[in-house]
């Protein structure tokens, strides 16, 4: 089982809430982090990439640090943690990328992965003109299918030639390629996301409730087959942990009542845009009626783990064997003491 820590280079983390800390990102902030998460044995940190967040009273994810700059530079201060930054793959071409994760690889000595993001959230692009228009919605993972062959084409080294519906390239080199495969992640959770995870994913990252795991897992174990692949599945959960499990609850309670219910709005009325069934923005909408267990709005339609530090690690061995996913991937409301406690009171409790 691994375990690896979402990022909070976006505003405020992962909670649209002022019951939860509200604060600018930072390079020393998230650089902590990854110290922390390397010192507790974790493995692998992930950034995402949001170019304009949805506001409210908390701002939230209005500021963004961006994902290659800020994984560059914890690479070069960090010694074995893996690395993931993410790709919102309308905003640069593929042979760009190609050479910054290159770039990052050797930096950290190959530890560099990549998180590919077909991009959902429209106003993030029109406002940079970068929009390909409203049928982008059912074809994204088509543009994706392109990227992702165009990316592995370029780091095979040599000269690269391709010339497809999206992308045109000829005699195309980067050089240096990275010292060993890079690892693609994949969070796609509509039919057509999961398809593209079984095919070119070496990771998927879920977003869902403990009770549709379990049937997530393996139609995209069964879709990989199908290709002869391996996909290591990654559960996305938030951390609350309390001295008692009334006090985690109690926590958790104060974040839904100080709810950001602007940003949240805002968040809701761009997921309703998206046409793609079964996908990252379905399960937004949904997340309003949901309980925290299987994802609420105020914990961005994550769902959460909470209770004391024995009651925590129970969970988490329950959903290792209910579901059989290959590891977590966390948040928590404080980052560095959040990590810090999941690896030295929780994660020797566990028997996995």
């Amino acid at each position: 089982m691994k375990f690896g820590i979402f990022l909070p280079n976006g505003s405020n983390g992962y909670i649209p809430s002022a019951g939860s800390p509200v604060y600018e990102p930072t390079f020393e902030h998230n650089l902590a982090i990854s110290k922390e998460a390397e010192r507790q044995g974790l493995d692998f940190v992930l950034s995402m990439m949001k170019f304009r967040g949805f506001g409210g009273d908390t701002g939230y994810w209005d500021s963004c640090l961006e994902s290659f700059t800020l994984m560059a530079a914890i690479a070069a201060a960090t010694d074995k943690i893996g690395l993931f930054p993410s790709i919102s793959i309308l905003s640069q071409h593929p042979a760009v990328v190609a050479r910054m994760i290159a770039t990052i690889d050797d930096v950290s000595g190959g530890r560099c992965g990549l998180n590919i993001v077909t991009g959902w959230n429209k106003p993030e692009y029109t406002q940079m003109g970068m929009w390909p228009g409203d049928d982008y919605y059912g074809r994204r993972y088509e543009f994706a299918d392109e990227y992702v062959t165009v990316l592995k084409g370029l780091w095979q080294g040599g000269g690269f030639s391709h010339h497809g519906e999206f992308f045109q390239l000829e005699d195309c080199v980067v050089n240096p390629t990275p010292r060993a495969e890079i690892p693609l992640v994949s969070a796609g959770q509509s039919d057509k996301g999961r398809a593209f995870v079984a095919k070119h994913a070496d990771h998927q990252f879920v977003l869902t409730d403990k009770s549709s795991l379990a049937a997530s897992v393996k139609d995209v174990r069964e879709k990989a087959e199908a290709y002869d692949r391996t996909v290591g599945i990654y559960a996305l959960f938030h951390m609350i942990v309390g001295d008692s499990d009334a006090d985690a609850q109690a926590q958790v309670d104060h974040i839904v009542e100080q709810a950001d219910r602007g940003a949240i709005a805002n968040i809701i009325g761009s997921a309703t845009l998206d046409t793609n069934k079964g996908g990252t923005s379905d399960t937004l909408k949904a997340a309003l009626e949901k309980s925290v267990e299987e994802g609420n709005m105020a914990f961005m339609g994550v769902p959460v783990i909470h209770g004391s530090e024995e009651t925590v690690a129970r969970k988490i061995e329950e959903i290792a064997a209910d579901t059989g996913i290959d590891g977590l991937l966390f948040s928590w409301p404080d980052f560095v003491s959040g990590c810090r406690r999941f690896g030295e009171k929780i994660k020797p409790q566990l028997r996995l």
